[in-house]
């Protein structure tokens, strides 16, 4: 591509959002309207979750052990629940490992008692202060099976002095839902209201990627709004709203741990930092609970990987409203999630990612291919005219209105306009963000090989030019990783900026021979998925450009 076409294409993006924010982005939220939104726990009768408690940190193995437990494990995940507040506080998930090298699985949740305490609870609250609920350190009985499977669901119950009984049955999926389904017995005369909770405790921020484009933190789809937050945005103030449906969870880059509140009821959703992040959501409409009587609610959890089969499954099968956007697609959502299917589509055909990616490559050369012929005939025209264009510079260099006149009368003449170059590049710049975020979000990606020295399509070539691609022994800091396929990316650069119009003036074309470099330094932490896209679609894009200009003359002759 022309690189003074890619920095007019980057111009123009900048105009258009500049211009978007100007006269087409909706107004700013007023503090009085957030307010509105923002109803804090004043404007409603559900009862606080907070509980007073002591906990002594210790380690993982530690904290298993510290409570009698009920196992669960499917072809997905495995772990187990505590009988001591019947939290969800222990998951691994079988398929996926920590790292490429290593066979040990990506641990997700953990007990409070961890450093790394991750879990989720449920049950009933009340604002009534003279009725025992349980709570984080309740223990409750297993009734029936005492092992959780996508066959066996398990109960536990907890009853307090009072004459009332607690149950949850929780069952499991073949793949990451669980299904809570509570229940409270009143053995008395009394009536009672309680509200139906589920809490998510995180206790320290996770290592995150802390990347622009990617949110990890706190997420919910509240009323069809998607609501992000981050982690140090919670740190500092606590979201509270209240909604008639969504869902509310907390995001990784690769795993997402989420609560669906029962359907066509109110509740109020909170996120908030008091020692530990927590997003939860309860009931603003109490449950009477008569005398001799029960009451019912259901909750359903997913922990699971972000596989785009499995959360838009979810989501349709559940009905949960916009759960797909628990995979940060971004605001090319309309180009991103299209362009992953197409990949997806071509792994399934082709076996590997890589050579996917340079089929989805090859299909979107053919998208643009009659407007990348409009702009190559029009460069190929001006490579020509250049002799006839220096002349004029010549002849006219002291009188810059009339080298100008004359210019655009050449132009007009030839039929060229010199900006038609722009166009195919600003309009792939779209393309290639949504591929890098496919390449950076999805962990269909993740630990995918090509072929080769490429184990992992997701991250950076890992060879580089600074220990001749690891034939010396010795390693280089990772700002000196500039590995074979992003010089190979380069160099495929550079010969297409040769077959491009040079610039007539000397210091210009300088700073354009060294793009290539620069670009190639910029991208070599990319993924090397993204790195190869580049480097095929340079290649396809030349062979197209080395046609159109054998093909094309002008009249102008010097």
């Amino acid at each position: 591509m022309d690189t003074r076409n890619v920095i007019a294409a980057i111009s123009l993006s900048a105009a258009v959002i500049i211009l978007y924010s100007l006269y087409f982005a909706p107004p700013p939220i007023t503090k009085e309207q957030l307010a509105e939104k923002n109803k804090t726990e004043q404007t409603t009768d559900a009862p606080s979750l907070d509980q007073k408690e002591t906990i002594t940190e210790v380690s993982r193995e530690e904290a298993l052990s510290q409570s009698k437990r009920i196992k669960f494990e499917n072809q997905s995940i495995i772990g187990s629940i505590s009988l001591k507040g019947a939290t969800i506080d222990d998951l691994t998930f079988k398929e996926y490992n920590v790292a490429l090298e290593s066979d040990e699985k990506v641990k997700l949740l953990s007990p409070r008692s961890a450093k790394d305490g991750y879990l989720i609870e449920s049950g009933f609250i009340t604002t009534d202060k003279n009725i025992d609920i349980p709570n984080s350190n309740s223990e409750w009985s297993v009734s029936g099976s005492n092992i959780l499977t996508d066959q066996s669901p398990v109960k536990l119950t907890w009853t307090n002095d009072q004459g009332i009984t607690f149950e949850k049955e929780i069952s499991l999926d073949d793949k990451f839902l669980f299904t809570i389904k509570q229940k409270v017995i009143n053995s008395t005369n009394k009536e009672f209201d309680f509200y139906p909770y589920g809490q998510i405790i995180r206790k320290e921020i996770p290592k995150i990627s802390n990347f622009y484009i990617l949110h990890e933190g706190l997420i919910a789809t509240l009323d069809e709004e998607l609501i992000e937050e981050d982690y140090d945005d919670i740190q500092e103030e606590k979201f509270s709203r209240t909604s008639q449906k969504g869902w509310i969870g907390i995001s990784d880059k690769f795993w997402i741990t989420s609560l669906i509140p029962p359907s066509g009821k109110e509740f109020k959703t909170t996120f908030d930092y008091k020692d530990k992040f927590r997003a939860n959501f309860v009931g603003t409409e109490p449950l009477e609970l008569k005398g001799n009587s029960s009451i019912e609610d259901k909750l359903q959890v997913i922990i699971a990987a972000k596989r785009v089969d499995v959360i838009d499954g979810y989501a349709k099968s559940l009905n949960i409203d916009k759960f797909d956007l628990a995979i940060d697609w971004g605001f090319l959502y309309f180009i991103t999630k299209p362009l992953f299917y197409g990949i997806d589509y071509f792994f399934k055909l082709l076996g590997n990612y890589g050579l996917a990616i340079i089929a989805i490559t090859i299909c979107i050369r053919l998208a643009f291919f009659p407007l990348a012929n409009f702009s190559f005939r029009s460069m190929a025209k001006m490579k020509a005219l250049q002799p006839e264009m220096v002349r004029l510079k010549d002849l006219h260099k002291e009188d810059k209105m009339k080298l100008q006149q004359e210019m655009m009368a050449l132009y007009k003449k030839e039929k060229v306009n010199p900006m038609s170059g722009c166009l195919p590049i600003l309009v792939q710049i779209p393309v290639f963000f949504a591929l890098y975020k496919v390449l950076f979000v999805t962990i269909e990606m993740r630990q995918m090989p090509f072929y080769g020295w490429i184990q992992d399509l997701s991250e950076r070539d890992p060879t580089s030019l600074f220990n001749l691609f690891g034939l010396l022994p010795y390693d280089v800091p990772s700002f000196l990783v500039i590995g074979a396929w992003p010089i190979a990316m380069g160099v495929s650069m550079f010969i297409q900026q040769k077959l491009n119009p040079a610039p007539t003036d000397p210091m210009q074309a300088k700073i354009f021979m060294f793009f290539p470099l620069f670009l190639t330094i910029i991208l070599a932490p990319f993924p090397a998925g993204l790195v190869i896209y580049w480097t095929v679609n340079n290649i396809l894009t030349m062979a197209q450009q080395v046609f159109i200009m054998k093909r094309t003359t002008v009249k102008t002759t010097t």
